[in-house]
């Protein structure tokens, strides 16, 4: 009888969380799977069913194709830059931790991720800035050429992905080092005995031990690299100042869709493309654990 009620005790107190969830995160997926079939324009109460024409014409449309293709180099982009350099910092990190200013460190590394992205785009757009900007300045002091870095579309990829790297390197460090203290320390200490030095020992033992980390690593990287939509708004504007024009992502495309052209259904087409990513992202991230896990 008492495991009963407790039973239906638990019950009744997860339903107010679920329910939220629910309402806040299951619904508007719902929504927008179903106006993804319908042409709206918001303005108006009638909502014509298309079906899947509103994909059809996704795939046809350069400025959609444009916009996935950035979205994906800046979101692989980040990737690899956040990974290695992540890694490297958490076994500096972990390996100062007996300093006392080991908890400085851990902090100057995290603070960028928990800092507002405007704030950030706008110092970031400052430091690119090709007459003012100190890269520049440093750039020509060495004697290079000065790069017109946020007027040029390639380069101003490269530097979305610097600037997302960046705000995703805190994450992946904090997560790295989770992962270097959990390591077992028989197995360094041994390849010490067998005569292997600090780098050997990151290369040859923790790179590959840590791999279920870099693999999560990835995986959220990735996701926020395809979720980019501020870095692109601040620092992509063309001469005339109209924000995102030389740098297209994917959710400032939907955006415009939506609140500008208002084709609500359209909008919600190219958000259902980008859910169908990030679940295939998720699935290949708990394929790859489970198979690392059955080796």
């Amino acid at each position: 009888m008492l495991k009963r009620k407790k039973f239906w005790f638990a019950i009744l107190a997860i339903i107010p969380t679920f329910a939220i969830f629910g309402w806040v995160r299951m619904y508007p997926i719902i929504e927008t799977l179903r106006l993804s079939m319908y042409q709206w324009n918001l303005l108006s109460k009638d909502k014509i069913f298309v079906g899947l024409a509103n994909f059809a014409e996704l795939f046809g449309d350069d400025q959609f194709l444009d916009a996935l293709t950035n979205t994906a180099i800046i979101a692989f982009g980040a990737m690899v830059i956040t990974i290695p350099t992540s890694m490297a910092l958490a076994g500096v990190i972990y390996h100062r931790t007996r300093s006392r200013f080991a908890g400085f460190y851990e902090t100057a590394v995290f603070i960028p991720h928990v800092v507002s992205l405007v704030p950030a785009a706008m110092a970031w757009k400052w430091i690119f800035d090709a007459k003012l900007g100190p890269l520049n300045a440093i750039i020509v002091s060495l004697g290079g050429e000065a790069q017109a870095w946020l007027f040029d579309p390639v380069l101003s990829v490269v530097c979305i992905i610097l600037l997302v790297s960046w705000q995703t390197l805190g994450y992946a460090v904090l997560i790295y080092l989770v992962g270097f203290r959990n390591l077992p320390k028989s197995v360094f200490e041994a390849a010490r005995l067998d005569g292997a030095n600090g780098v050997q020992s990151f290369l040859y033992m923790s790179v590959p031990l840590l791999k279920p980390i870099t693999l999560y690593v990835s995986v959220v990287t990735l996701i926020s690299g395809f979720n980019v939509y501020a870095q692109a708004y601040v620092l992509a504007s063309d001469t005339q100042g109209a924000p995102g024009r030389l740098v297209r992502v994917l959710v400032l495309d939907m955006l415009e869709n939506s609140f500008q052209n208002f084709r609500v259904g359209y909008a919600a087409a190219e958000a259902v493309i980008l859910l169908l990513i990030v679940l295939v992202l998720t699935t290949v991230q708990f394929g790859l654990l489970r198979q690392k896990g059955g080796n």
